[in-house]
């Protein structure tokens, strides 16, 4: 297991095979990984920021629900990025995750 002083300068520097390694969801051996839930959990939050697309959405709700995340945490989530990311992209996200989640706030409305 590498320290994180180690992982930092080897990711620093685009060593490419820490960066495969990391960015592998199964992969990431050689570096301390946050438990599943967390993991799917941070990878729905990531999405906010970049505006991403339903698709996007789905796919990375789909797995965290697969680790146990529920419509509850996933709104969570984003209010804990919504003071970092602005009203804008919180307001574009939520839809999109509760869609992802088998919720239509479209229909609801």
């Amino acid at each position: 297991m590498l320290s994180a002083e180690e992982a930092f300068r080897r990711l620093a520097i685009g060593d490419r095979a820490l960066l495969a390694d990391v960015a592998d969801p199964e992969g990431g051996r050689g570096v301390l990984r946050l438990d599943e839930r967390t993991e799917a959990l941070i990878r729905v939050a990531a999405l906010v920021p970049i505006d991403a697309p339903q698709s996007s959405y789905h796919a990375a709700v789909e797995a965290a629900i697969r680790a146990g995340v529920t419509l509850d945490d996933l709104l969570a989530a984003l209010v804990a990025v919504a003071g970092s990311v602005g009203s804008p992209r919180v307001v574009s996200a939520a839809p999109r995750i509760a869609l992802a989640a088998g919720y239509d706030v479209d229909a609801a409305l």
